[in-house]
């Protein structure tokens, strides 16, 4: 009966929240794992799942391995609220369904004051809207042609809330968007598509918005294992692919994917627009036919991107500019319909443990640390026990 629950200690939450801690400062000092300041990759924060931890744990999950760059397919106000005060920037998203009413500049506002500006006021860091998700990869001419509209009424919109340059407005594309990528100086879109996107990129032209892709090496080495060479998708050491029009070399398939990209844009007439993958990773597990899907091959794909990244490198076109990347995704998820690899694209499971080793070691805490006097004390601790850690590896 629930009268006779006995109330639980006030002092359980810091105790064990403080044991993780002391948990996650033996990973560092015995592993010497550890990340002095943000890193430079972003991760995108799908939530197509019944078993997740809640935003608050995931904010401690994400401060603990230094991500500072979010990707969100919605604007969830309980992830934006538990982030506050953190640092962490975020890409927020207005999904398909709503696309055709964002046309409307009313809406729109409407949509900003309800979503964004509250978030914006209470100090969260929102720096992009992406309108839609790869809108060209289907069929649907309608959402296709209410994209730009309604990019330019949130856009407007932003305008009139006094946001202007403070948050871009963009939208995501599959790589499907390409109707020629290789060799990348040949890079073209899809002749179905080229209609939509001369206006939209002149759109990201005047706005100083990133053009964002989707690219997933990953399916191009499922389709034909045989003539994609698997070091070739995963970073590793290998000869590489020699451009014959430019001579670059490209020893990775997602460098040459982004430069395609760059060489389609400048062919429709814009060199000043910056290319973002918004989302690319691997899946640790697939359906039979699904060749590659292991943990192996994604925490190779992972751990070497994650060294490109942190090099700051650009690609072989724009080699001055660093490559900047979404990995997908946080969290396996388990209600994502398709494959099985749709499920799997997750660095870590639902309780926190990863799903590969590639170094990112975090702490989430339990559910009982909600607490927010627990919570202060143990931020105290966490980043005393870091600074002994710091020291310890800077003098073993």
């Amino acid at each position: 009966m629930a009268a006779a629950r006995e109330a639980p200690s006030r002092a359980a939450p810091s105790v064990a929240a403080a044991a993780g801690v002391l948990l996650l400062l033996s990973i560092l000092l015995t592993e010497q794992v550890v990340v002095c300041s943000a890193l430079s990759i972003g991760v995108n924060y799908g939530q197509i799942a019944n078993n997740l931890p809640s935003p608050g744990r995931v904010s401690w999950l994400l401060q603990s391995i230094k991500i500072s760059k979010v990707k969100l397919y919605d604007a969830d106000p309980h992830v934006l609220r538990a982030f506050l005060g953190t640092g962490v920037e975020f890409v927020v998203g207005i999904g398909n369904e709503h696309v055709p009413s964002m046309v409307s500049p009313a809406a729109a506002h409407a949509w900003l004051q309800q979503h964004v500006a509250p978030h914006l006021r209470a100090g969260a860091r929102i720096t992009c809207i992406t309108v839609g998700n790869e809108v060209f990869k289907g069929n649907d001419t309608a959402l296709q042609a209410a994209l730009l509209p309604a990019m330019r009424s949130v856009h407007q919109a932003l305008a009139a809330l006094g946001l202007q340059g403070r948050v871009n407005v963009t939208t995501a594309h599959s790589l499907d968007i390409m109707g020629v990528s290789y060799p990348p100086s040949a890079g073209a879109f899809h002749p179905g598509a080229v209609s939509h996107l001369q206006p939209y990129l002149s759109f990201l032209s005047q706005t100083g918005a990133p053009f964002l892709i989707n690219c997933y090496p990953f399916f191009a080495y499922k389709d034909d294992p045989a003539r994609v060479p698997l070091e070739y998708v995963l970073f590793q050491p290998n000869a590489g692919v020699t451009d014959p029009n430019t001579g670059l070399n490209y020893d990775n398939m997602l460098y040459a994917q982004v430069d395609a990209v760059y060489a389609a844009i400048q062919a429709l007439g814009h060199t000043d627009i910056h290319v973002k993958v918004s989302e690319t990773g691997w899946p640790s597990r697939g359906d039979p036919d699904e060749i590659g899907a292991t943990p192996e091959h994604a925490g190779t794909y992972i751990r070497n991107l994650l060294q490109r990244i942190e090099m700051k490198q650009g690609t072989p076109l724009r080699p001055a500019v660093p490559i900047d990347v979404y990995v997908f995704a946080l969290f396996n998820e388990n209600l994502k319909p398709g494959p099985a690899s749709e499920r799997n694209y997750g660095l870590f499971y639902p309780d926190g443990t990863p799903v590969y080793n590639v170094g990112l070691r975090g702490y989430l805490p339990p559910v009982e640390s909600s607490d927010n006097g627990a919570r202060r004390q143990v931020f105290h601790l966490l980043a005393l026990l870091l600074s002994i850690a710091s020291v310890a590896f800077a003098l073993s």
